[in-house]
């Protein structure tokens, strides 16, 4: 029989020791040779990033050992770096980012010397023995840094040559088959790679360098995604010239749609390597799009153009790696966490490789997302997932109406998927509703929907988030008087600016989230410098809207309780921001707790902040929202917590 308790106090089997103990995360999978690899991150192992290799007999094993670290700080948020020619693998390693060359079965050996300069998204230029690489240099200290795309020789990695520069960023450099000709994506501020880049091919000349580079596609205001050479040496890439990421090809000097649709093939470029298609053959090509929060896997002729969906049970179907009928990708939907998935074309056979999760929790206590489109400002609608408290155990007293948290995705350039998430469950199954908004802003539904932040960041994801509450409440699936916000950095920044900006929320949580705009425009690394002339508008003109966005000059206006998360190394969104704003709360004598990580960055990875966060804000809900934790937790600090009780 269930007991009733109060949403919010159920005892769970979803822990947050469950959730670190035997989860990881997963980075891309590809094949080389006759082997499998892919990126398994740690978070029991300090968050560390190891390649892993699966063997044709089916033996799975690390290639990278510790204390290696796959990871890359170009652009801070990294990506790819890594590649695997001849049974060499080069890859970054984040402690020293220089380079390392490893035979596979053999020791890491420093290919590039110790310095100032970070590697990205390499590709081995084998005619000429060596490796062609996204560089950036910080050799000057207390000036911006230099993004190229140089060359690294196989032999004597300190024999570095710069290729191409002069814009701002690179990314995506790519060799045709016949290694005659060089792609690339370059961009300038302060676009970010979502807003505007430009696609580039020159030849190679006989001593390397090259030749004059040619402007395929893109600009200011036309967003290129993932440049690739198909077999026969053409072209391809993804453009939003129509208003979604379609994918078109460059032949004969012309740029051709392949397949145009309401249906985004691409992403936004957080990160090196964020592929969405490969080649089965010089015909065919493998791809994944996303249409209304569903992500679909297709093959597309490339003779007919005809587009053919391929059944799987995933709804987020990611990177996907192409080798003739062999497919890899990343799969997961709202009951299969995040999988390494190896598909058969010929015999539509699908293999689990690897999960994030070794968990099996019983569907009883999952709670599944329900899609909404819901009324918001100007008469326009947004969207988000909402999920239900769920647990076989419990009920709640007749009448009671659960707590609602709204998650404010970070970015503010990305979007919530339906992938299966134990963060999510953590909540759901303690009796807690929860809704995913993606506020205009977010991908996946066009760059008009996309553009609606632009000059109206802390205005859009704010009303968005807070028209997604009101809606809940009205349909009488949440209790109004019980509605907190959360989010991660971008995501904080909202969260923050929903307390200060509108009475709609009773709790918030702030992980490493912007309080002071101006702060961040001075006090953030070079990727995102820029971003917030879009979303805001140019500093200093706008200097105006900067103060009128930003929460910690509004903390008069904020009368509800607020905790702060915060890593101390954080280069993105510094500590500062978090402390100005907790110091500001306290002093108003508003209930705040203030809880920092050291040696934590952008994002927490070691297990036991991970858990220290996750059952910090637990504790904070329940201190506030006055219910009894069916388990104890380590308390948090909680500033003037009884002068508000």
């Amino acid at each position: 029989m269930s007991i009733t308790a109060p949403y919010g106090s159920w005892k769970s089997p979803i822990t947050s020791e469950l959730i670190v103990s035997k989860n990881i995360s997963l980075g891309s999978a590809f094949f080389a040779g006759e082997d499998i690899y892919w990126i398994e991150a740690r978070p029991s192992d300090g968050g560390r990033q190891v390649l892993v290799r699966r063997t044709l007999d089916g033996q799975i094993s690390d290639v990278t050992p510790a204390p290696f670290n796959v990871r890359t700080r170009v652009h801070e948020y990294g990506g790819r770096c890594h590649v695997i020619h001849d049974g060499v693998l080069y890859f970054a390693n984040f402690a020293d980012q220089r380079l390392y060359a490893q035979k596979i079965g053999g020791d890491p050996q420093p290919l590039t010397p110790e310095g100032e300069l970070r590697y990205a998204d390499p590709i081995v230029d084998a005619a000429r023995r060596r490796l062609i690489c996204v560089r950036e240099d910080h050799t000057q200290p207390g000036k911006e840094a230099t993004n190229t795309l140089a060359s690294i020789d196989l032999t004597d990695g300190a024999r570095q040559a710069v290729l191409v520069s002069g814009h701002d960023f690179y990314s995506d450099p790519r060799l045709s088959p016949d290694g005659r000709r060089l792609s690339w994506l370059a961009w300038n501020h302060p676009n970010l790679p979502w807003d505007g880049t430009e696609l580039y091919v020159a030849e190679l000349q006989a001593d390397g360098s090259l030749g004059t580079a040619v402007l395929v596609a893109g600009g200011p205001e036309e967003s290129i995604f993932q440049p690739e050479w198909s077999p026969d040496g053409v072209l391809h890439f993804v453009s939003d010239r129509s208003g979604w990421w379609n994918l078109y090809r460059w032949a004969g000097g012309q740029v051709e749609a392949l397949h145009p649709m309401e249906a985004e093939f691409g992403l936004p470029q957080w990160v090196f390597g964020m592929d969405t298609y490969g080649f089965a053959s010089a015909e065919r090509i493998i791809c994944t799009f996303t249409r209304n929060g569903v992500w679909q896997l297709a093959s597309l002729d490339l003779r007919t153009k005809e587009l053919t969906r391929i059944a799987t049970p995933y709804s987020d179907i990611l990177r996907p790696d192409v080798k003739g009928n062999q497919v890899l990708f990343l799969g997961a939907s709202p009951t299969i966490p995040f999988c390494v998935v190896k598909l058969d074309l010929s015999s539509g056979q699908m293999e689990t490789l690897r999960c994030s999760s070794q968990v099996e929790i019983d569907p009883g206590y999952l709670s599944l997302p329900q899609v909404i489109e819901f009324p918001t400002e100007n008469g326009q609608t947004a969207f988000a997932n909402f999920y239900p408290p769920q647990n076989k155990d419990y009920t709640a007293p007749s009448g009671e109406l659960p707590p609602l948290i709204v998650h404010s995705h970070g970015g503010p350039t990305s979007a919530y998927s339906t992938a299966f998430n134990l963060g999510t469950q953590f909540w759901t199954s303690r009796g807690f509703a929860v809704v995913d908004v993606n506020y205009g802003g977010s991908t996946g539904y066009g760059r008009k929907y996309r553009e609606r932040l632009n000059g109206q960041w802390g205005v859009v994801d704010v009303n968005d988030c807070a028209n997604a509450a009101r809606y809940l409440a009205s349909q009488g699936l949440v209790d109004g008087a019980r509605l907190a916000i959360s989010g991660g950095s971008a995501g904080g920044y909202t969260t923050l600016c929903a307390l200060a900006f509108t009475d709609v929320f009773k709790a918030g949580a702030s992980h490493f989230g912007i309080g002071d705009l101006e702060t961040f425009v001075y006090d953030t690394h070079k990727f995102e410098s820029r971003y917030l002339d879009r979303l805001v508008g140019p500093y200093p003109e706008r200097k105006d809207l900067y103060r009128q966005r930003s929460a910690i000059h509004y903390v008069d206006q904020i009368n509800c309780p607020v905790i702060l998360f915060q890593g101390l190394e954080d280069k993105i969104v510094p500590p500062s921001q978090s402390e100005t704003m907790f110091a500001a709360v306290r002093a108003k004598g508003l209930p705040a707790a203030y809880v920092p990580f050291e040696g934590e960055q952008h994002g927490f990875r070691k297990a036991e902040n991970i858990r220290r966060a996750l059952e910090g804000e637990l504790y904070f809900y329940a201190r506030i929202f006055g219910f009894e934790l069916a388990e104890p937790v380590e308390p948090v600090k909680i500033e003037n917590l009884e002068m508000s009780s």
